[in-house]
């Protein structure tokens, strides 16, 4: 992956040799799904480090337009002495979009399980873009982008996490209730609850009917800033809630926490999530 300088000012440091700069050990191409046919632009990072007999565990990174470069960066360090960090060495596959911006519109179908009734616009006054795609979205990851992965490099498959933000956040919550085979370890990022939120209560109340026939084994973890509790949504109260209401169930294979980072908000909460991620799904022990 590549990023391309500016151009230096008119009369400094001409002379200086200049190349683009890229991120260790990443490649980058342009996937698109079979039902929908929507582009993704995939980035993986895989580790200088051999892989276990087991290969490596993944993280499958939401958004990654705007976060990959942080993540593999945390997990290029931290993986170097695992006895030391308590992170092994992973692999990090970002799904993000053809766009030189952090965020893609597209976002809001794909992360979202159904339009919302509650939101008409942007608070800028834009239309919301279409929503309604996780579905979709997730059969894309299961049945396309996984396959390819595990085809491609050293994935262990009982050691497999997903990260979202936001409404990325969003999505990872509806996967873990609709499909909680799919990964082992679940983060969520400040998730949006106040977003579809018949839809979200619902599904988690079939999650629950569906424990007792059959259990999980899943370790979930929900983190937000402290500032984003002045935010209306009031989604700290409810991803409180949630992990509550969870907790309390007793299930053995059911392991879920949340966590508020001090002083930060919404957006600034992301590299402390990310380097927290990396000790959550990579330990050695876990």
């Amino acid at each position: 992956m590549t990023f391309q300088p500016n151009q230096p000012a008119s009369g400094t440091l001409e002379h200086i040799a200049r190349s683009t700069v890229q991120i260790p050990r990443t490649e980058q191409w342009t996937m698109k799904s079979r039902n929908g046919n929507h582009a993704y632009q995939i980035m993986v990072f895989q580790p200088a480090e051999a892989p276990p007999p087991s290969g490596y565990p993944v993280i499958y990174l939401l958004d990654a337009n705007s976060v990959f470069g942080t993540m593999v960066e945390a997990v290029r360090v931290q993986g170097r002495r695992p006895e030391k960090t308590g992170a092994l060495p992973a692999i990090v596959v970002g799904i993000g979009y053809p766009t030189a911006g952090p965020f893609s519109p597209h976002r809001y179908y794909d992360f979202t399980p159904q339009a919302t009734t509650e939101y008409t616009q942007n608070s800028d006054g834009t239309p919301l873009p279409k929503q309604g795609g996780a579905a979709e979205f997730l059969q894309f990851i299961e049945e396309e982008l996984k396959p390819d992965m595990e085809q491609q490099f050293r994935i262990d498959r009982s050691r497999q996490a997903i990260f979202g933000h936001s409404l990325g956040g969003l999505f990872v919550l509806h996967t873990l209730f609709k499909k909680p085979e799919a990964f082992r370890y679940y983060i969520a990022g400040s998730p949006s609850l106040h977003w579809n939120q018949n839809v979200m209560q619902a599904e988690e109340q079939e999650f629950v009917a569906r424990l007792e026939q059959h259990p999980v084994n899943v370790k979930v973890w929900i983190g937000m800033g402290e500032q984003e509790k002045t935010h209306p949504a009031r989604n700290n109260d409810k991803a409180s809630s949630l992990t509550e209401r969870l907790s309390a169930l007793n299930q053995p294979g059911l392991d879920i926490k949340y966590t508020e980072f001090e002083e930060e908000n919404h957006v600034s909460v992301l590299p402390f999530l990310i380097s927290r991620t990396i000790r959550f799904a990579c330990s050695p022990g876990s």
